[in-house]
């Protein structure tokens, strides 16, 4: 099977970012839906380079997605809990088991692999505490392999940013 250059080439290291770059990623952090032509009047550049900077930066993975983001309690899953879990056995098989199970549950947000006394961190947002409870009874309770689940609930948000390029 032949391997594909642009998986390769976005599977590489740190990209080599320059100022425009950097400007560039911080504009499209604030709003995903800027235009180019917005872009290049702030940057100082013609459309045409900065059309080819942004699809470079696509190609090499610096840009893996454009998403929109959500306010968790007017969408209904106004509950966050961050849901600390250890593995009973650890070993490659299990371990990948455990990540496919997360990354198929919808209220699991996000999972991070930790060092510790946990294996996992979950970020889970649910409606209510009842269907937290659900969540905790009858779906995680249900993945096999699970030593132990600790839950804490999030009371606020103090701050919440995906902006890497600052």
């Amino acid at each position: 099977m032949e391997k594909d250059p642009q998986k390769e080439k976005a599977a590489a290291g740190p990209v080599e970012l320059d100022e425009k770059d950097r400007a560039i990623l911080r504009l499209l952090q604030e709003n995903a839906k800027i235009t180019v032509r917005e872009i290049a009047a702030k940057v100082h550049l013609s459309t045409t380079p900065v059309h080819e900077r942004i699809r470079r930066l696509e190609e090499t993975g610096v840009i893996r997605q454009y998403a929109t983001l959500l306010d968790h309690s007017k969408v209904k899953k106004g509950l966050l809990a961050i849901c600390y879990v250890s593995l009973k056995e650890h070993n490659k098989r299990s371990g990948a088991k455990f990540i496919k199970t997360m990354q198929e549950m919808g209220e699991v947000l996000e999972c991070f692999i930790i060092s510790g006394e946990f294996d996992f961190m979950l970020k889970v947002a649910v409606e209510s505490m009842d269907a937290y409870y659900d969540f905790h009874v009858n779906k995680l309770g249900q993945v096999e392999n699970i030593g132990h689940v600790q839950s804490t609930f999030v009371m606020g948000v103090v701050k919440q940013s995906h902006q890497l390029i600052s």
